[in-house]
């Protein structure tokens, strides 16, 4: 090789030492240059600082007050509890553990009740929260985080969804930004920001564990890992750009405390209730008068239906919309104007959103077809009970004994008056696989395998074609109610 050679080859290796040299050296100072908790160049640890300073100042501290006379003990006796735990007794259902009672009786100063949290809507001081937070106060103070003080009124508030407005007279306040519930995904990176036990502006933060998670009849609840905490209802729930995507509401717990498990009222659901507290203060909704039950995978196949979805009819109110549509207990509710009921909680939610009074057209599964029913739906009113029949009518002489491990009889005509059917036999006797399915003596058979029953001869003529070795479908009426059973015989 020669000099020239040599020494340009010399050259490279060490231009290309320096280089690597110079490549540590400015990686090592770029990293230690990064501020704490930036996020790494594979976007693994996310900075929420930003987010922090971006939404906190509208995040508020709601102070719930009561006259030191209601919760006092018998003979006025102190022993109150910690202000900041009450709140956590109080939407847990646990018994407090003492009044609040003033040891002077008498109401003369209002006692703190609970500690909640709550955000701001608009600049001209609408905040949001939670029903549960400010239901039953006599006074509520929401504190700024600049330290300002305001007494506030309820706009209006719903125990359903558990979704409040409140008011403070003040004015160019840092309202949030609120999200599409939409774009949120499971595993994407969600924070808190609230006052559990009453500490103020508190950040907590985690991921998305769940969707749609049903925990109650109208809201598809937000799961999440977020720790929540006596105190924490109310406030928001924050995307990564920074939007509100829930309301934090309840947590799942077998100690009391945190266990990894919260969960948050979707925005959108909570702006739909919000705006209807605004215009009216109460939330309006529809109703068909139904009471229902989920759709198993085994009474899916035995009855025809093929996926376990849709809403089964275990009673419709008399005289109610669905009754006087012709819905029938048994039926399964597949569709609500073309909306797919994929899961019995699904019907509450789209029948309550709409409007009283407005026509609707049910699809509905019913002894192996679909067929469309048009029901008029009412306005809901709270929950009266309704009058059923109880008495056992003596049955008509007329009984039999199936293969399936039963012995019915016919039903007389006082029974079938009072029970308001027009068929059906009962049980009078249960054995085998009939028992094991969960039949029990007085339950009234409506339907068997797909097929109505109007009697005992019609009862033993169906039985008697059903495959020993085959699930059959059984329609019980038990009391008021009426469910699907699944009889397996060759067990």
């Amino acid at each position: 090789m020669s000099d020239l050679a040599f020494s340009m080859k010399s050259s490279l290796q060490v231009g290309r030492r320096w280089a690597v040299q110079s490549a540590l050296v400015l990686g090592l100072a770029a990293a230690l240059a990064a501020p704490v908790g930036a996020a790494s160049p594979r976007g693994e640890l996310p900075d929420f600082t930003e987010l922090v300073e971006k939404v906190g100042p509208s995040v508020v501290n709601i102070r719930t007050m009561e006259r030191a006379g209601r919760n006092a003990m018998p003979g006025g006796g102190g022993g109150g509890i910690d202000p900041n735990m009450e709140e956590f007794f109080r939407r847990f259902g646990i018994p407090l553990p003492g009044g609040r009672g003033n040891p002077r009786g008498g109401d003369e100063e209002p006692q703190q009740r609970g500690v909640g949290s709550g955000f701001i809507l608009t600049a001209d001081g609408l905040v949001m929260t939670n029903a549960h937070v400010v239901d039953g106060a006599d006074e509520l103070m929401v504190t700024l985080t600049d330290k300002r003080e305001f007494k506030a009124k309820v706009i209006g508030l719903d125990k359903r969804t558990d979704v409040a407005v409140v008011k403070i007279e003040a004015t160019g306040l840092p309202a949030v930004k609120l999200g599409d519930v939409g774009r949120l995904k499971v595993g994407e990176w969600v924070m808190a920001i609230g006052s559990p036990f009453g500490l103020e502006n508190s950040v907590t933060a985690g991921i998305v564990s769940a969707k749609a998670r049903d925990t109650g009849d109208y809201l598809p609840f937000i799961q999440t890992d977020v720790a929540i905490n006596p105190g924490n209802s109310g406030g928001p729930l924050i995307n990564m750009r920074g939007e509100v995507v829930g309301i934090n509401s309840q947590i799942y717990s077998r100690s009391g405390g945190f266990m990894g498990i919260s969960f948050a009222i979707p925005i959108d659901e909570a702006s739909r209730v919000a705006e209807q507290l605004r215009a009216s203060g109460r939330v309006i909704r529809g109703r068909i008068g139904v009471t229902i039950a989920p759709v198993t995978k085994e009474v899916a196949e035995s009855i025809g239906l093929g996926r376990a979805s849709g809403a089964l009819v275990r009673g419709a109110e008399s005289g109610g919309p669905a009754d006087k549509a012709g819905i029938e207990a048994g039926d399964i509710i597949t569709k609500v104007d073309g909306k797919v009921i994929d899961k019995s909680g699904d019907l509450p939610r789209i029948v309550g959103a709409t409007k009283p009074g407005s026509k609707t057209v049910l699809q509905v599964f019913r002894r192996g077809g679909y067929r469309d029913v048009t029901v008029t739906v009412a306005e809901f009113e709270p929950d009266a009970p309704t009058r059923v029949a109880q008495s056992e009518s003596p049955a008509a002489s007329a009984g039999g004994k199936s293969a399936l491990g039963l012995t019915v009889t016919d039903l007389s005509d006082v029974a079938k008056r009072e029970l308001k059917l027009k068929g059906g036999v009962r049980v009078d006797a249960v054995e085998g696989a009939a028992a094991r399915a969960g039949l029990r003596e007085g339950d009234v058979i409506l339907a068997l395998d797909n097929a109505e029953i109007a009697d005992v001869k019609q009862f033993m003529v169906v039985s008697a074609k059903v495959e020993k070795a085959r699930a059959v479908s059984v329609m019980v009426r038990r009391g008021e109610w009426v469910n699907y059973l699944v009889i397996r015989p060759g067990r």
